[in-house]
């Protein structure tokens, strides 16, 4: 199944909602902080309706995947500003392209779970901005228990933000597995590939590993014996070359009886001279 992702887009601005409150700049900050679908997933939904079918028109049309903070400059002055990705379903891309549900809300809590910090929990779509801007301000500022908005809240804490024209791209996305899951896959697949073998197949490779373990069962016991001889070799020719060193010490200071000494040589008056 093909998956796309949108492009960064602005979704409110520190100000107006539509019940007469104000996003403060703190709450973008804290609900780009604290945004996180794995805590709480912020589905998009058509006029911020929640149908309990998943086949009406007011299904789900698509997940916020993440959201930032920006400034931006509004009218000369510079406010913050939150920007959401979404990834969308077919039928928001299908109305995209039709140029229907072209302005988008968020759903803002400013207390979310009692954590005292804002959360995103939702992303409304409609063609009405003024309905969620200043004709739902005044209306609501006289009657604020009659907003037409009052049943569509995720909760009595949260609220809608202003309706900002969307301008939305989406880019097709590839999801590549991770390297485990590759390796993992891999495994699987040569796995399945040695079951499609047939049992002969797997008898001859038992075979092969019970010959190759018959062959080596003896190693360890042959290899302790070579060790034991080695060392004994080794200690043997040790005692040899000791013994050949006191043997040679020995014959170079012994006198050779073989060799007869040199007569000494007779002078006269009983005196022994050497001839010269």
């Amino acid at each position: 199944m093909k998956k796309f992702r949108s492009n960064w887009f602005r979704v409110a601005v520190e100000g107006a909602t539509s019940d007469k409150r104000t996003i403060k700049r703190n709450w973008l900050e804290q609900a780009a902080k604290n945004f996180n679908p794995s805590t709480y997933g912020a589905r998009i939904w058509l006029e911020h309706y929640r149908s309990v079918l998943p086949d009406g028109p007011f299904k789900a049309y698509g997940d916020v995947l993440a959201v930032k903070t920006e400034e931006v400059d509004i009218g000369g002055q510079k406010k913050l500003a939150l920007f959401a990705q979404v990834e969308p379903t077919a039928e928001l891309i299908a109305l995209n392209k039709a140029k229907q549900k072209v302005y988008t809300s968020i759903e803002i809590d400013d207390s979310f779970a009692d954590s005292g910090e804002a959360y995103i929990v939702g992303l409304g779509i409609t063609d009405s901005p003024a309905s969620l801007g200043t004709d739902v301000l005044s209306f609501s500022a006289q009657k604020p228990d009659a907003s037409p908005f009052k049943d569509r809240h995720y909760s009595a804490t949260s609220m809608f933000t202003e309706a900002v024209e969307t301008e939305l791209t989406f880019e097709e996305i590839e999801e590549k597995p991770g390297i485990g899951a590759q390796l993992f896959n891999k495994v699987q697949n040569l796995l399945k590939g040695k079951q499609t073998k047939d049992d002969a197949d797997f008898a001859q490779i038992s075979e092969a590993v019970e010959a190759v373990a018959e062959h080596i069962k003896d190693l360890p016991d042959q290899l302790a014996a070579e060790k034991k001889f080695s060392a004994g070799l080794k200690s043997q020719i040790e005692q040899v070359s000791t013994e050949l060193k006191e043997l040679k010490t020995k014959l170079s200071t012994t006198q050779d009886h073989n060799q007869t000494k040199r007569p000494p040589v007779t002078g006269g008056d009983n005196q022994v001279m050497t001839d010269c």
